[in-house]
C-alpha cells in the first residue's frame, strides 16, 4: 500500500465520528478498523454516508455490518463467540449455573452476555457494575456458580483478575476476546485462577508469521515494553496483518484505488491468512466457524492453547 493516512478514535465512542470523518475528508480507498465494537458503530455510518468500505479487524457486535453496506470485518460475531464459550462452560466444567458480569452501559459487555444467556441452558445470575469488584466475585461465591463469564475491557479486566487470584477465587473465569492480553495474564501471574479465553488466534499457527513478529517486538526496548515486557503474540495482532493482507487483495481485484471500485472489489475477496481462510458473507461478516481457547498457564505466565471449539 503506497500511501497510509492514520486516524485517532481514541477508543471512544464520541471521538470514533471525527476520526472517521478524518479519514473520508482525505481521500482514502480503503479504511482498516476498528479494533472495538462501540467504535465501529460510532464511526460506521461516516463510512456509510461517504460510501467509503470498512475492514473490521476485531469489532464483533453483529450491528456493525447491519445496515451498513459499507463495513465489512474479518473476525468472528459475539452470537458465535457466546455459543463457543457456552460448549465449553458445558463440556469442561458440566456448567448448570453461570454468573455473568458487565460493565453497566457498554454494549460490547452486554451484547455478549445477552447471547450467553439466551444459549445457556442452565441457570444465569447477571450484574452489570459501576465499581467495586469484590461485591459481585463475592456473590458469585455466594450463589455457588459453576462459572464466571466476564467479556469486560483489558482496564477490567485485569481488576476482577487480580482480584480473583487476591482471594482465592477457585470458580473459572471465562473471558472473550478482550481478554486475550499479555496484561490480563501478568494480573494472573502466580496465583491458582482458572482463566479461560475465546480468541482468534493461537501462536504456532504459522510459525513463519511468528517468527517475524516476535523479532519485530525484540527489535527495540520500547517495542518489548509495549507487549507488555515479553513476545507472547496476541490475537489482534494476527489479525491486524491478515485485515492488511485483505486490503491488499481487495486493491489488486479493483485494479484501482477508487473507493467505489475497491468496495464493489470486496466482496469476493478470498484470502488464507495466519488467522485462517477469509471470505465475506453477504452482510460482509467473515465466514468462521472456529475460534481457539487459551488458558493462563500462571506459573509461567504464559498462554496456551485448551482447545479449539467449533460451533456448527
Amino acid at each position: 500500500i503506497r500511501d497510509r493516512v492514520y486516524a485517532d478514535n481514541g477508543s471512544t465512542t464520541d471521538k470514533a465520528p471525527t476520526a472517521a470523518a478524518e479519514l473520508v475528508s482525505k481521500d482514502v480507498s480503503l479504511v482498516l478498523g476498528s479494533y472495538g465494537s462501540s467504535v465501529a458503530m460510532a464511526g460506521g455510518p461516516v463510512f456509510d454516508e461517504a460510501g467509503l468500505a470498512a475492514i473490521g479487524v476485531t469489532c464483533t457486535n453483529p450491528n456493525i455490518t447491519a445496515g451498513n453496506d459499507y463495513y465489512f470485518r474479518i473476525c468472528f460475531l459475539d452470537n458465535f463467540q457466546a455459543q463457543v464459550l457456552v460448549n465449553f462452560a458445558k463440556d469442561k466444567f458440566s456448567a448448570q449455573k453461570a454468573y455473568c458480569l458487565g460493565e453497566l452501559g457498554n454494549e460490547y459487555d452486554q451484547g455478549l452476555i445477552a447471547f450467553f444467556e439466551q444459549n445457556f441452558d442452565g441457570e444465569v445470575i447477571k450484574d452489570s457494575f459501576t465499581s467495586d469488584f469484590t461485591t459481585y466475585l463475592n456473590k458469585a461465591v455466594a450463589e455457588d456458580v459453576d462459572v464466571i463469564f466476564c467479556p469486560v475491557s483489558i482496564a477490567y479486566a485485569t481488576q476482577i483478575v487480580g482480584l480473583a487470584a487476591s482471594m482465592g477465587l477457585d470458580i473459572p473465569l471465562l473471558g472473550s476476546d478482550t481478554l486475550d492480553s499479555n496484561v490480563v495474564l501478568e494480573a494472573a501471574q502466580g496465583s491458582n485462577v482458572q482463566l479461560y479465553v475465546s480468541t482468534f488466534y493461537q501462536e504456532g499457527g504459522s510459525p513463519k508469521f511468528d517468527d517475524g513478529i516476535k523479532a519485530c517486538i525484540n527489535s527495540n526496548a520500547d517495542a518489548l515494553a509495549n507487549n507488555g515486557g515479553n513476545d507472547i503474540i496476541s490475537a489482534v495482532s494476527a489479525m491486524g496483518y491478515d485485515a492488511y493482507y485483505v486490503a491488499l487483495e481487495a486493491l489488486k481485484a479493483a485494479g484501482s484505488t477508487d473507493k467505489a471500485a475497491v468496495k464493489a472489489a470486496l466482496p469476493d475477496v478470498t484470502y488464507t491468512g495466519v488467522s485462517g481462510s477469509i471470505a465475506f458473507d453477504e452482510q460482509g461478516d467473515a465466514i468462521r466457524d472456529t475460534a481457539y481457547i487459551k488458558t493462563a498457564d500462571t506459573a509461567n505466565n504464559a498462554w496456551t492453547l485448551e482447545t479449539v471449539q467449533t460451533v456448527e
